[in-house]
């Protein structure tokens, strides 16, 4: 790169830096100002502005405020104290957001939980928040029902609609509540370290965990994304992803109502309505999670996919083979990907728009950053440790851990998960000196020699096979290359007579998928080792409700057709990928194949 190209590119990284940084330098854990202020200074400058679009309804940021502030009253009329609990499970809605802002206002914590649950995981999530009321719409009220006898204790059901037996109405319960703001003392000694909200963990190897998001957190997201996306007053973000996890009901809300910019909002993310929603609303930004772009890139090409007004697409999880896609196809002048994690302290932006990289730290401004890398041994899962007891830190190229130093300023505090033993395992000391603190993210990343970070793999997807350490994330790309594949999971699971696991990918293929095709991309592509043993086709992918794709019941499935009822297939040394039979499983179990 030439030296003017060079300098440049970190002027406008500087730049983007700075806008950024700028938004959250003042935000302080013991400060008394707290996101509802932040919010309210918006409401109060932009009051005839419309703050949110939802199924053909827009509303001014003063008429959001009033629903909020209806929530706050209510909230005190059926004498919730501050520091207390209210379950919110509900779809996207108009309400949604004012709900968790309105209970903020009174220092009352909201539990957002993912409107997807039923049966033994809701039941956990409303037991682990403590909540003693539930709000509830007609879509999710019944799964509250189903589970409302077995709860450990009594929840008070809400519902936004007709009520019935138990439940309470909360339409009518709000009519009598003021549109006007709570007076400030309800909420005097309050400080942003205090609790606001909990955010679960998509449950992606087990049942959720409840990340607790604080005042001050929930500022670092909204004000950080303000500052990021660089939105303005006549922005439009067009927000699809559920409001009950960060990336969409924090960092997307935050970029748009902070700058007097505007929300259009939706219950669930349509490939078909898409394009057709961003160019009626003429929206300038949406936000996604990689997956979501998948889903588009994989859709059939419409007129209205580049007729838009788009800007700005944010988000994370994008993978590269999408990435250049997106923004050809679509013709989106730039893309932001960012990477954090709810219950963490470690966040960074891709400025530069590096197809691939999830951020950048020069060299130059390392010490302004509170992560590091270190060397991790995938086998036994534990960062590896020099003859001094001290991790050892990556150097270009080199993959490690991802680890934050915990600290006591507010970029660098670390919150957890109510579950305190959770909070702790998170927790790695003695990294570089006696008695520090780092958050383990359990990622693992490479960072190469200009300071970008690639995401490699989640620590437990990345498993061992013929020695050699397999990424499940990387394996998934080269598989979606292939003709074909439109969609690729990858797990690793127990083979008979082998030590470590096998590879295994679950796919969703076109009508027109060549098995023999495919295998000879496997055999091009990958190393032998990387090469998926087994095939399970799907009709569709499990995702939780962010997108993220589920393995835990497919790798207890593994490749067992009493187990599997879609086609299976073994990647035979001689005939390559065949149909697993009853009698293939059974000489495969019985170690008549060489793995």
């Amino acid at each position: 790169m030439r030296l003017k190209d060079r300098l440049g590119r970190e002027w406008r990284f500087l730049r983007k830096l700075r806008r950024t940084l700028g938004r959250v330098k003042s935000i302080a854990p013991d400060s008394p100002n707290l996101i509802c202020d932040d919010l309210q200074e918006a409401m109060d400058k932009w009051r005839d502005r419309p703050a949110m679009t939802f199924e053909g309804r827009t509303i001014t940021y003063g008429e959001l405020d009033g629903i909020a502030n209806r929530y706050a009253h209510w909230a005190k009329g059926i004498n919730l104290r501050r520091g207390q609990t209210v379950a919110l499970f509900m779809p996207n809605r108009l309400e949604y957001f004012c709900v968790w802002y309105g209970l903020s206002k009174v220092g009352v914590i909201t539990a957002l939980i993912n409107n997807q649950l039923t049966g033994a995981a809701l039941a956990h999530c409303l037991t682990i928040s403590g909540a003693s009321h539930c709000i509830v719409d007609p879509e999710t009220s019944g799964a509250f029902e189903d589970v409302r006898d077995g709860l450990e204790t009594h929840v008070q059901q809400w519902v936004l609609g007709e009520a019935r037996g138990e439940q309470r109405d909360l339409i009518q319960a709000l009519k009598s509540c003021s549109q006007l703001p709570p007076d400030r003392s309800v909420r005097e000694g309050m400080v942003a370290r205090d609790t606001c909200l909990y955010i679960y963990t998509s449950g992606t190897t087990g049942l959720p965990k409840a990340a607790r998001i604080t005042h001050v957190r929930a500022q670092l997201y909204m004000r950080g994304f303000a500052g990021s996306t660089g939105a303005e007053a006549k922005d439009r973000i067009y927000v699809a992803l559920p409001l009950y996890h960060a990336t969409g009901g924090l960092c997307a809300l935050g970029a748009a109502l902070l700058n007097g910019g505007s929300v259009v909002l939706k219950k669930r993310f349509s490939a078909t309505q898409f394009w057709p929603d961003i160019v009626a609303e003429g929206c300038t930004m949406f936000v996604y999670i990689g997956e979501l772009c998948r889903y588009l890139v994989n859709h059939p090409e419409s007129q209205e996919e580049t007729r838009h007004k788009l800007r700005l697409a944010f988000g994370n999880g994008l993978r590269p083979d999408v990435w250049s896609v997106m923004k050809s196809r679509f013709r989106i002048p730039d893309i932001l990907e960012f990477y954090g994690s709810t219950e963490g302290n470690v966040s960074m932006f891709n400025f530069d728009g590096k197809e691939g990289a999830i951020g950048r730290v020069p060299r130059y401004l390392r010490s302004r950053f509170n992560f590091r890398l270190v060397q991790f041994d995938v086998e036994n899962e534990v960062p590896i440790r020099g003859p001094d007891g001290f991790c050892v830190e990556c150097g270009p190229g080199q993959i490690g851990e991802c680890v934050g130093r915990i600290g006591g300023d507010a970029r660098a505090e670390y919150t957890g998960y109510v579950d305190k033993a959770a909070s702790e395992k998170k927790v790695l000391k003695d990294v570089f000196a006696k008695g520090d603190a780092w958050f383990r993210t359990g990622d693992l990343l490479r960072q190469d020699a200009e300071g970008y970070f690639y995401f490699i793999d989640r620590i437990g997807d990345t498993f061992r096979w013929k020695g050699e350490n397999v990424s499940t994330n990387e394996v998934s790309a080269r598989l979606q290359e292939a003709p074909g594949v439109l969609e690729a999971n990858v797990y690793g699971v127990a083979a008979p007579g082998a030590d470590g696991r096998a590879g295994m990918a679950a796919l969703v293929t076109e009508s027109e998928f060549d098995l023999a095709a495919f295998g000879e991309h496997v055999a091009r592509e990958l190393p032998s080792y990387a090469q998926p043993l087994f095939l399970r086709m799907m009709p569709a992918m499990e995702t939780t409700g962010t997108f993220k794709q589920r393995k835990v019941d497919l790798v207890e499935q593994g490749f067992d057709p009493g187990k599997v009822k879609t086609p299976l297939y073994f990647k035979d040394p001689d005939k390559g990928y065949v149909k697993i039979t009853k009698t293939v499983f059974a000489k495969l179990t019985a170690g008549g194949y060489r793995l």
